[in-house]
């Protein structure tokens, strides 16, 4: 039997996700909360409550496995810091809920985008010249 279009993608997404090392999944995951964080945002200026709702439920259920993910312990002072930014971005997200406002989700995106910056350049360091 034919796979469906639909069992076909769900097939290679498996396979997408299950093929990364873990700091390439920790890059796609601040690279889906960035995408729900841009959807918010854009329904919370076109004043779609449902599209807003959505968003900002896979934002905060991405948040919920970044900082799952923190080994307080092993990590140290930068899982202590990482743990207090989503904390800090669950706060301003709250708010961007409870007020309609799209810019404690800007400043979420602004946030999220440098330590997804980070973790990009840790997951893929610069290749070493040869010589």
């Amino acid at each position: 039997m034919p796979l469906l279009p639909a069992r076909a993608v769900a097939a290679y997404q498996e396979v997408h996700v299950t093929s990364r090392s873990p700091l390439e999944l920790v890059v796609m995951l601040y690279d889906g909360v960035l995408a729900a964080l841009e959807q918010a945002k854009r329904a919370m200026e076109a004043g779609d409550l449902v599209a807003k709702r959505d968003a900002l439920s896979r934002s905060f259920a991405i948040l919920g496995q970044l900082q799952g993910s923190l080994n307080l312990e092993v990590g140290g002072e930068v899982a202590a810091r990482l743990d207090g930014l989503y904390g800090y971005v669950a706060q301003r997200l709250t708010a961007a809920n409870v007020d309609c406002d799209p810019g404690p989700v800007m400043e979420a995106i602004r946030l999220l985008q440098v330590v997804r910056e980070g973790w990009a350049g840790i997951a893929s360091p610069p290749l070493k010249a040869a010589g």
